[in-house]
């Protein structure tokens, strides 16, 4: 009974109003859960996420996707050395972790509405690449990115190469 109301709360609340934090304030908001699944103590999460779009206000729905993974895991108990993300951002989704000059240039002098939540994913341990052939296709160069952030020779490598890190793939 009390994981049905558990559900159902969290079903009856806007995202909007589930907390962020408590790795990455502000970002990845996550209903808190009571868990059957158990989550051994020895755990390490090595999970990839592929960002390929931008939403039509130019945020990264996977950027935040990945802020709630990490949070949401520390929220349960995981410390962060446990919670290890990566995000390979390829196509469109590129302009999410150039510099602000480069957004900017390529959106009519717009801010780019990623810029808070890639820093504090890359300060929090999030490894974020970049597909080298997209950013090619996009004239986007190595000194466009955002600090921190990679350069792969593409997504495809980037991706075998985190698997054989033993990473595991998001399917959605």
């Amino acid at each position: 009974m009390m994981l049905i109301s558990a559900f159902l709360f969290a079903l009856s609340q806007p995202t909007s109003e589930w907390p962020t934090g408590p790795m990455i304030e502000g970002h990845g908001p996550h209903a808190p859960v009571e868990i059957t699944m158990a989550i051994p103590e020895d755990t390490v999460l090595r999970h990839a996420f592929d960002a390929v779009r931008l939403e039509d206000d130019h945020t990264s729905r996977t950027l935040q996707s990945a802020a709630r993974f990490t949070n949401m895991h520390a929220a349960a108990g995981l410390s962060p050395e446990q919670i290890q993300p990566a995000v390979v951002v390829h196509g469109r989704a590129v302009f999410a972790v150039v510099s602000p000059e480069r957004f900017a240039e390529a959106h009519d002098g717009a801010d780019n509405p990623n810029n808070d939540l890639v820093e504090k994913l890359l300060a929090n341990g999030t490894r974020i690449i970049v597909c080298g052939q997209s950013a090619a296709a996009q004239d986007i160069e190595t000194a466009d990115l955002l600090p921190g952030v990679e350069m792969a020779l593409s997504a495809m490598t980037a991706h075998a190469l985190l698997q054989q890190e033993g990473f595991t793939i998001n399917p959605f």
